[in-house]
């Protein structure tokens, strides 16, 4: 693999030195877990955001709706927001 430079803020650089010293692990090590550890994430909050949107249009499609300031009526009255 080649060497590639990525410039990096100081302070960034000095918590994930500290990140690599508290897992024992040498700097490129502790960057690539934790790089790998939030594209898995994003991954699958992107994966859960397109399922929320497919549900939602699905209620939309099956008359499973109902208008917004009726909601909002009913979600202010039950949170004892004033409106």
């Amino acid at each position: 693999m080649p060497n590639t430079s990525l410039p990096l803020k100081p302070e960034r650089l000095a918590q994930l030195e500290e990140l690599a010293r508290r897992r024992g692990k040498t700097t490129v090590d502790a960057l690539d877990d934790a790089l790998a550890d939030y594209l898995e994430w994003e991954r699958q909050d992107y994966q859960e955001a397109v399922e929320a949107l497919r549900h939602g249009l699905e209620d939309v499609k099956a008359g499973r709706t109902r208008p917004a300031d009726q909601f909002l009526d009913e979600f202010a009255r039950e949170h004892g927001i004033p409106h």
